[in-house]
């Protein structure tokens, strides 16, 4: 359950502000058109945060346990519902920390740890105390040749072997494929049905590479789900979108549209390479644009992304949606006048519904009215001579600044953020490998 105050509070906003613009004739919204609202869209979306796997294959990024236990009981307290919290086979580092977690108790979220179809990986999972596993693999000819060096019958033996033993210890397998955007439909069917057969309780398509375009993933998702076998058609289906293309969001709401009711995210869209569908994003979308629950307490998403981007010691975008500094940031003179006139006719939201609140910026472009307007409404009278001055302060003031010396200081901050980096280059490797072993990389 979200804190009563803060649902009651978005409540109020939501079902309110908006319909009383609409009825009296001054916005359209054509999301509430019968033609646009999706048959098949779910009354409730389940959140399921990969920010402590997926977000945490961030280069270079660490999380030491005491960062991690924070975020992850911050994630539990804003209402998500599967948090994944680690990989236990990648080192004993991590399943000790995996395992600590799972003793930590959480009051809402399931506590899952991915696993690939190894036995050894789930069995680093069972030791840790988990009890949902999201076993991992991809099945399409690239991934199989390449990357699992195995045929097809042999990639299905191992899941199903894998499935099987997992749920003889009574856990919840959710069955993730891996790059399956870029995998035939008659391969995706038959390896889904296989997992189902074995024991598979939530099937999960991967956008890995962030391949897909909306309409794509509505196509996949309905011809997946129209032609898995009548028995098993209607297992819990969950989406995994990656923002190579800078669709994660776009195509996470397209699969919901098309009735998925769980949905991978991770915090600011951290992850690997270009990161995946963030939280923040997905969650404001379904709730103001969708109508649809996803028992998210918005009131605290910006105050976990600060806490991500403080753990992550990674900067969220300035001009990044819902958490970015500039989301809610005015300085367009006609911008200020239309906010100061009425906020939401530049505001798509009002912003105290994610704990925001609207900034103004004054520059050398600024007008006398819009100061003149200022004072009026702050009670401040002043004398055309005392605002011709104020106005001259604010435009020289930013007129005089050294260009130079910020774009300097810029940089500089730019190059420290890259030394913070701790991860090593190839050319670093390399170098470390000759040190120790006194070879030289010889590379045809």
């Amino acid at each position: 359950m979200r804190p009563a105050l803060a649902y009651w509070k978005v409540c109020l906003m939501r079902k309110t502000i908006f319909k009383k613009l609409e009825a009296q004739g001054l916005i359209a919204n054509y999301n509430r058109l019968r033609k646009n609202l999706p048959p098949k869209l779910p009354e409730r979306v389940f959140i399921w945060d990969e920010t402590l796997r997926e977000g945490v294959q961030t280069p270079t990024v660490f999380l030491t346990y005491v960062e991690k236990v924070k975020l992850a009981k911050m994630i539990d307290e804003i209402g998500v519902s599967i948090i994944t919290v680690g990989f236990p086979a990648f080192s004993e580092e991590e399943k000790n920390d995996v395992k600590r977690i799972v003793n930590e108790g959480f009051q809402q979220a399931k506590i899952a740890a991915s696993a690939r179809i190894i036995k050894s990986d789930i069995d680093a999972c069972l030791g840790c105390g988990i009890r949902e596993i999201p076993i991992i693999t991809p099945f399409n000819g690239l991934n199989l040749k390449y990357r699992l060096k195995m045929t097809k019958e042999q990639a299905l033996e191992k899941t199903v072997e894998c499935i099987e033993y997992a749920k003889k210890h009574g856990v919840t397998v959710d069955f993730v494929l891996e790059d399956a955007s870029r995998t035939p439909l008659q391969d995706i069917l038959q390896i889904f049905e296989s997992a189902l057969k074995a024991g598979a309780d939530r099937l999960v398509i991967a956008d890995t590479v962030g391949f897909m375009r909306p309409l794509s993933m509505r196509y996949l998702i309905s011809h997946i789900r129209d032609s898995l076998s009548q028995s098993i058609s209607n297992v819990p289906l969950s989406v995994h979108c990656h923002n190579d293309f800078g669709l994660a969001t776009a195509n996470t709401l397209a699969a919901v549209e098309e009735g998925i009711a769980y949905v991978h995210t991770c915090i600011a869209g951290f992850g690997e390479r270009a990161g995946v569908a963030p939280l923040e994003e997905v969650v404001v979308a379904l709730e103001l644009l969708y109508n649809v629950d996803t028992g998210i307490d918005m009131n605290r998403l910006y105050r976990i992304a600060q806490l991500t981007e403080k753990s992550f010691a990674l900067p969220i975008q300035f001009h990044k949606p819902i958490i970015g500094e500039n989301a809610f940031s005015y300085e367009v003179n006609e911008h200020i006048h239309g906010m100061l006139a009425h906020p939401l006719i530049y505001e798509p939201f009002p912003p105290e519904i994610v704990e925001r609140e609207a900034e103004f910026f004054l520059g050398r472009q600024t007008e006398r009215q819009l100061v003149e307007n200022r004072l009026i409404s702050a009670g401040i009278k002043a004398k055309p001579l005392q605002i011709n001055e104020i106005i001259r302060k604010i435009r020289t003031t930013q007129e005089n600044l050294d260009k130079g010396g910020t774009q300097m200081t810029f940089y500089q901050i730019k190059k420290l953020m890259k030394e913070l980096r701790k991860g090593f280059t190839e050319e670093e490797f390399w170098k470390i490998v000759e040190q120790i072993t006194k070879q030289k990389p010889k590379f045809t």
